[in-house]
C-alpha cells in the first residue's frame, strides 16, 4: 500500500478551478477556429476559375459577392430580392414585396455552353431560361426556353411530364432524371450549338433539341406557348435565372463562347 501526503483541500479546489478556466476558454477558441476554418473551406473554389479554365476561355458570371454582371427584365439595376447569401445568387423571398422578377446576363449569347450550380428550397420551382429577346415582350419566358428548376416531390409541377427538373420546360422531358434532393447542390451544362440544344444534370445528358427542325415547331405548336408567336425562333439571348416566389440558390456560373 502507497501512502501519500494529503494536499490542502482548498488548494485542490483552486488548482480545479483554474485547469477548468483554461480548458473552457481554450475549447471556445478551438471551436471559432474550427467553424471558421469549416466556413473557409466550404467557399474555397467556389465562384472562380482555374488557369485551365481561363486558358480555355470560360468567363466567370457571379463572382460570388456581388450582382454585377446582372440585371432585371427590361430594366438596368437588379431587382432588390436577389441577393448574394452564402457565395450564392439567392432569391430572397422575403424581399418580394419590395422587388422581385427574373434577372439577366448583361451579355447576349448565341453558341455557348453555361455552367453552374442551383439547390432549390422544399416545394420550390425556378428556371434557367436561354435566348432571351427583350423589348415588347412581357416576360422572359415569352421567347426564351427553359430548363426547369424544381423540387420534384414537393411542388405540383413535379407530377406534369415535360415539368421536371432538367426538362426543357413544357416541350421535351427529360430521359433520365438524375437530380438531387431538395438542399443539396446540382450541377448543370447547358451546350447550344446553331439552335441545337443539350441540357446536362449531374453529368448526364437529359435533353437533346432542334430549334432549326420541323419537330421543334410541332413541340412549340402543341405547348403552352403556342400562343406566343416569338417564342422558340431566336437562337440568341440574354440567360435568365426565373423568379417563381421561390427561395433558390445559383452558384458557379460560368460561360464559354462556342
Amino acid at each position: 500500500m502507497i501512502h501519500s501526503r494529503k494536499t490542502p483541500i482548498a488548494y485542490v479546489a483552486a488548482m480545479a478551478m483554474l485547469a477548468w478556466g483554461c480548458t473552457g476558454q481554450s475549447s471556445k477558441e478551438s471551436t471559432e477556429s474550427d467553424t471558421t476554418m469549416e466556413e473557409s473551406t466550404a467557399n474555397d473554389g467556389q465562384n472562380q476559375l482555374t488557369d485551365q479554365e481561363k486558358a480555355e476561355g470560360w468567363v466567370l458570371l457571379f463572382d460570388g459577392k456581388t450582382t454585377q454582371g446582372w440585371k432585371g427584365y427590361n430594366r438596368d439595376d437588379v431587382p432588390v430580392a436577389w441577393v448574394v447569401e452564402d457565395g450564392a445568387l439567392t432569391l430572397d423571398t422575403a424581399k418580394l414585396g419590395s422587388g422581385g422578377g427574373d434577372i439577366l446576363t448583361a451579355g447576349i449569347y448565341e453558341n455557348f455552353e453555361l455552367r453552374l450550380e442551383w439547390k432549390i428550397s422544399p416545394n420550390g420551382n425556378s428556371g434557367i431560361i436561354y435566348n432571351v429577346v427583350e423589348g415588347e415582350h412581357p416576360a422572359t419566358y415569352h421567347t426564351g426556353p427553359e430548363m426547369q428548376v424544381l423540387d420534384n416531390d414537393g411542388h405540383p409541377d413535379g407530377k406534369i411530364e415535360k415539368h421536371r427538373a432538367g426538362d426543357l420546360y413544357d416541350l421535351v422531358k427529360s430521359s433520365e432524371e438524375p437530380v438531387k434532393p431538395v438542399g443539396q447542390w446540382n450541377q448543370v451544362r447547358l451546350v447550344q450549338q446553331d439552335g441545337k440544344i443539350e441540357h446536362w444534370l449531374n453529368g448526364v445528358k437529359v435533353v437533346e433539341a432542334d430549334m432549326n427542325s420541323q419537330e421543334w415547331k410541332e413541340l412549340v405548336a402543341g405547348s403552352k406557348f403556342n400562343s406566343m408567336p416569338d417564342f422558340g425562333k431566336s437562337k440568341k439571348g440574354h440567360i435568365a435565372l426565373q423568379d417563381h416566389g421561390d427561395k433558390v440558390w445559383y452558384r458557379n456560373i460560368k460561360i464559354k463562347e462556342r
